[in-house]
This record gives structure tokens, sequence and C-alpha cells, in this order.
């Protein structure tokens, strides 16, 4: 039992052990500022049997009571993960995932749950970190420790896991994951910042990654256990140069085939042959047949990169693939695009709704809707297999949010443009960076709607070869360079800077002189990308789709709220289904009218001007009877706006009964002669009728002379 803690920007960082979850083969308290996130590592005691990978699971728990809220719904207990936590339980395996030995085939499980938050401290790198050091104090074999930060740039300085205030005033939300040597993992989304400051916020963040490193090596010095031995199987030499032999030179034809299906299916067929050929020399050893083969087709596809400079595609590295854009598919969709590059192709549509249709976020977060969504879907027939369809995976829903991320700083603001905005990318082919596709496909897809996006955005996926002294950039990867090679880094942004970034790195080391490379090698290529998009569609179209809703804003005052709403709705709701639109009231008095039909948002826009509008004195107003009395008749000349006119008000002439002259729903045209002190309002007839000929007064009609009261007539001089 112990706790190991330091100051970290300003805030005191600490690992707990010992004390809770004391059967799991590792668990750490991890205490941020008022965050507590408890993480936990536990190992199964057997291999899997059959499985050529290394099963591990990740889960990020997320527990309401953790920002002192109950959960919604009946059933009042969390349910499926949100968004962010499934996004979170991918930030902390990607880091750790290439650490541990390449046969390994334990199942091993962390589970992260957030017992506290203090917004301030994050608690996504808490997570990261305190996975490192429950894996490195257990007995599961684990080459870390990592940590990780939050990297943000204001003013043009990184700050280092900065505040909520701090947050609002930065261009950059950077996390960076790294061991004490390299760099792992990045993860941004930014506001067009120059390449240049992004490694600088990188290598910022990684300098107090070492620290974080440090202290966990003070930890497991003194709370760590011996390791679990991962047997190291002798290779069968025999059985590894017969596969050779059999497959090398019908291989090397193999990778050269261009087109991906026929290419994969020469390969397989390859592979069958030679088990086929073999299985009876090695009974019993297929998966070790099979291992080879993959590992000869690694072998051979980094040879055609690092020593050829030719790719499998027949591409040399920094060459991006034929690029092809398409907009307006659909008439009755708002937007759409298909944007192609090889044999990526994306299908994006975009569509436009009241600012009622946000999503409402039930989580840890500090936001409470999102206004701008990005949904990405990949079925399998874009890569031609079968398969069932369910809902989003992790894989889906982390690459959604990558093209969110990249899109969000160009969407305009909702005092520009008051419309909800979904976009969704259809994946209907797929052959490597599908996430860089959608980012592309949805830019177009936005222009085609009308939105008015500050500046189109486009994105490339980068790869990686590294070998001793050998090292190439590849520009546009396909799926076999993301799965044989070094790196993965996905660069998004527009002609002034980048707006998304995600890398993962499956190496160990990678230097500053290449991620400079590598970044400026990006932005050539999605620069290239972004002018055969602009070929297609230069700017957002001037008009909306006619099916797409108009949206009218108006701003009333505060205290005009309660009468466009009315008693229990009644007013606000009689204006919808008198009008069909949809109507959105904020606090500070601003309304959207949403409408298909512009007439009928006008109609709305009129009825609501009238229901918050102020009687004048000295007016004229059309009047609607209301009721009428002995001493005369109440009209309402606005929207729940009555008044009083006198039984002398009513004509020139004497009345004797009030329904000689207006009865209940005559509308009539009606002077206000004052409100009194009380706000009643008073109102004449008589004063817009026409004087009397002679300005005589008619039969038993009377003056203001006659109306006096007695006492004021008997007085008068």
């Amino acid at each position: 039992m112990g706790t190991y803690s330091l100051d970290l920007c300003g805030r005191n960082f600490s690992l707990e052990t010992g004390e809770i979850a004391r059967q799991a083969s590792g668990a750490v308290l991890v205490r941020y500022g008022n965050s507590a996130v408890l993480v936990t590592a536990t190992m199964s005691d057997e291999p899997r049997e059959g499985v050529d990978f290394f099963p591990l699971t990740v889960d990020y728990e997320e527990r309401l009571y953790a920002v002192g809220r109950i959960p919604g719904g009946f059933i009042k207990r969390e349910g499926r993960p949100t968004e962010k936590a499934i996004l979170a339980a991918r930030l902390t395996d990607r880091p750790l995932r290439p650490l541990f030995p390449k046969k390994f085939r334990n199942a091993v499980h962390i589970v992260a749950t957030v017992l506290a938050v203090d917004q301030d401290c994050s608690t996504e790198i808490m997570a990261v970190t305190g996975a490192s050091a429950a894996l490195s104090i257990s007995k599961i074999p684990f080459d870390g420790p990592v940590a990780a930060v939050v990297v943000g740039l204001i003013d043009g300085e990184p700050v280092i896991n900065p505040t909520v205030e701090q947050m609002k005033k930065s261009n950059l939300n950077l996390i960076v994951a790294g061991t004490e040597d390299a760099i792992m993992m990045v993860e941004a989304g930014a506001n067009e910042v120059p390449e240049e400051k992004i490694i600088q916020a990188i290598f910022a963040g990684h300098e107090e990654i070492k620290r974080l490193v440090l202290l966990q090596k003070e930890m497991v010095q003194q709370e760590g256990v011996p390791k679990v031995e991962v047997p190291v199987e002798k290779p069968d030499l025999s059985l590894k140069q017969d596969a050779i032999n059999f497959i090398d030179e019908p291989l090397d034809r193999a990778l050269r085939i261009k087109e991906k299906q026929a290419r994969e299916k020469e390969l397989g067929d390859l592979k069958k042959q030679m088990l086929e050929e073999l299985i009876e020399k090695y009974p019993e050893q297929e998966m070790e047949l099979s291992e080879v083969f993959e590992e000869h087709v690694k072998r051979k596809m980094r040879d055609m990169v690092l020593h050829e400079n030719i790719r499998v595609d027949g591409r040399k590295p920094s060459e991006i693939r034929p690029v092809s854009c398409k907009v307006r598919l659909f008439e009755r969709t708002h937007g759409s695009a298909l944007f192609t590059r090889g044999q990526t192709q994306v299908l994006n549509v975009c569509t436009l709704g009241a600012l009622r249709d946000v999503q409402v976020l039930d989580g840890l977060g500090i936001e409470e809707t999102k206004r701008f969504m990005h949904h990405y879907n990949f079925p399998p027939y874009s890569v031609g297999e079968v398969g069932f369809m369910r809902g989003p995976g992790r894989r889906e829903i982390g690459h959604g949010a990558l093209a969110e991320r990249a899109l969000e700083p160009m969407i305009p603001d909702e005092n520009e443009f008051p419309y909800t905005i979904r976009l969704v990318s259809e994946v209907v082919e797929s052959n490597g960076s599908t996430s860089m596709g959608s980012v592309c496909a949805g830019t177009l897809s936005l222009m085609d709607a009308g939105v008015p996006i500050k500046k189109p955005v486009a994105g490339v996926a980068m790869g990686l070869m590294k070998e001793e002294e050998s090292t190439v950039i590849l520009t546009d990867i396909q799926g076999i360079e993301d799965f044989l090679g070094d790196m993965d880094f996905k660069v998004a942004g527009t002609v002034d800077g980048i707006t998304a970034l995600q890398m993962d790195i499956k190496i160990k080391g990678l230097d500053r002189n290449i991620l400079e490379q590598a970044l400026a090698e990006a932005k050539k290529g999605y620069l290239f990308i972004l002018e055969k998009m602009l070929s297609t569609i230069d700017a957002p179209r001037p008009e909306l789709s006619p099916f797409a809703p108009r949206i009218i804003t108006m701003q009333i005052s505060v205290d005009k709220i309660r009468d466009v709403i009315g008693p229990g709705g009644k007013m606000v709701n009689k204006i919808i289904a008198d009008t069909g639109v949809e109507i959105d009231i904020q606090p500070d008095g601003k309304i959207y009218i949403a409408a298909l039909d512009s007439d009928a948002g006008e109609k709305a826009k009129k009825m609501i001007e009238s229901l918050t509008a102020d009687v004048e004195p000295g007016k004229i107003y059309l009047g609607r009877i209301t009721r009428t009395e002995k001493y005369g008749a109440f009209a309402e000349v606005l929207p729940g706006k009555e008044g009083l006119i006198h039984i002398s008000e009513l004509d020139h002439r004497r009345v004797e009964r009030t329904e000689d002259v207006v009865k209940v729903g005559d509308e009539v045209l009606l002077k206000v002669t004052d409100i009194d002190e009380k706000g009643r309002i008073n109102l004449s007839r008589k004063d817009v009728l026409p004087p009397p000929e002679n300005g005589e007064q008619g039969a038993g009609g009377y003056n203001k002379e006659k109306r006096r009261r007695p006492a004021e007539r008997k007085h008068k001089p």
C-alpha cells in the first residue's frame, strides 16, 4: 500500500495502491485535483486457444454520481456507454496495445471507473496513465510505463493540462501519450493551427510525460511483482524455409497486382496452395504455416517500399490515388456528395434541422447538447464481405468522431446559421483511410447543402516504413500499408492550418525529424485533394435546398416570453397548429421559427409579433368584440390584449343597449384613448367614426358637457 505523487501543472497528481480492488492483477486509484479514477488490470490464467491476436479489452465506465447527478429515464441507472466513454476507452487502448509481447495471447481486461470529476482535470488522460500504472505493478507482461497529458495552445504557446477557462482561449486540444523515450499516440482537434505549432505542442507534452513515467517507475520499485514469462516458441526452421521456398516467387508477383480484390484473391489462393502442399509434412502445424505466410507477405511488401521505392499498387511513396468528386446526387436530401479516392469511396448526406433537433448529452462533461453531428457507417459490403448489420461499434464511433472534429471548427456559428446539422458518411467501398474520405465527403456535402462553412476541409492518411536507417513516409495509405506499416497518421485541415490529427505508432521511437517530415507531406497531400474537391464545387451554394426548413430568427423581450407561450402553452401551440411550423423559444428571448413553407414562417412571425406588441395610446386597431355588458363592450385589439369600450364611446348618438351597436365576434375599428395606471385599456369606437353632419348629436344624443356629473355642472360659472 502506498501513495506516489507529484505537482502536475499546479495540481496534485497521485497514484494510490493496495487499498481498493485487491483481487485484480493490478489496481491503482488515480487522483488529479478533485478528479478520481479507479483503474484495474486483470489477466486470464491461460492463453486463449486458437487465436492469432492479443485479446485486450478496455472499458471506460462513467458514473453520473461522479458529477453529482442521477441518471435520467425510468430505470435510473447507467446504461450502455456514451460516445465519449467509448472514445476514452479507445484512447486508453491505443498507446498500450503495441507494448505487449508479440506472441502474448492471454486475455487482458482493463477497466477505468470514473469516481469523481473535476472538470479542470481530465479523467481521460488519468485513465491512460492509471492503466499503465496498474499494468506496470502487476504480473502482466508490459513494456511500459506510458502516460498522457492534454496540451492547449494559448497565445501561440503550449499549455499543459489547461483548465476549462484556459481551454476556451485555446486553438488546440491535443492529447499526447508516450513512454519515457517515444511518442506512442497523438489525438488532436485544432482551429487551423500551423504544423510547426503542432510539433511544438507534442514535444512540450512529452516533457511532462517523462515526469509521470518516472513516478510510475518509482511505484514499480516499491509495489511491483515479477512478470509472467511469455513462452518463446523456437521457430521450426525447416518449416519456415519450406514455406518460403514455395511462396517466395509467386508472392512477389501477387503483391504487384494493383487491384485490391484481385491481389487478395491471389494471396488467398497462394496461401491455400501452400497449406495443401505442406500440411502432410507438417501435420497439426497449420497455424505456424499461416504465420510464416503472413510474416513473409509483410517482409516482401516492406522490401518493395524500402528498397524499390514502389508500393503494391504501383504508386510512388508521395503519390495519391486518383480522386473524383460528385455533389447533388439526390434532389430530396438537403445536401449530398460522393468522394472517391482509388478504391475508397464515401457517400455523405447532409440534413438540416431546427435547433430543437440538437443531440442531448447525458454524460460527465460540461456540454449538455451538440448542434453539429457526424455519423460514420461501415457496412461489410464495402470490403466485399458478408456480415451482420448491428449498431455502430467502437471503430465506427471513433472514425465518426475524428471526422466531426476535423469539420467542426469550420461550422458557422449558431447566430449566423441557426440550424442543427447532421452529416452521415456511408462507406460504400474501402481500401484505407475512410475517416479522411469522410472529411472530404462531409465538406462537399455541407457546401452542396448551402451551409456557409468558413473554409473547406480535406484530409489524408499517412504511413511509415522504418527499419534501421531506412525510412519511407507514405502518402494516402491503403489497407495493407496500414496493417503492415509502422504508423497510421491522419491529418485534416484547410489551406491555413490543421483542424484534426490522429497518430498511432507501432514501433518504439519516432524522432522529431520524421514527425515534421510526415506533417509536411500530409499538408501537401490534403491540399492536393482539396484542389480536386474545389474543382467540383468551390463554395457553398447560395440557396438552401427547397426541401430544407427555412429558419426565421426573432428577438423579443424576456418578459414577453410568457405572452408567446400562453397559459399551458396555449398561444404557441395555436401558432404551431395554424401554421405547421416548429418554434424554439430560448431563455434569452430569441425565437427560431422553422418552416418548410416560407409563407407559413412569415405568418407565424406576424402572429408572434402581435402577441408581443404593446398597445399604444392614440393608435387605431381592428378589434374583435369578446363580450358585452350593460355599461359597454370588451374588445381584443391584439392577441391577449383586451380593452373596454364604454357605452358612451360606442357612437356619437346616445346608445341605450350595447347590443344595438356591437355583438360578440364583430370586428370593429377602435382607437385607444388611454391606458390607466393599472394597465387597463380604454377604447373608443366613436372617435374613429365620421363626425355627425353640422355637429349635431342626433336624436337623444349628448355631448361631453351633458356627461359631466351634476356637481360639475352646478359649480360651473
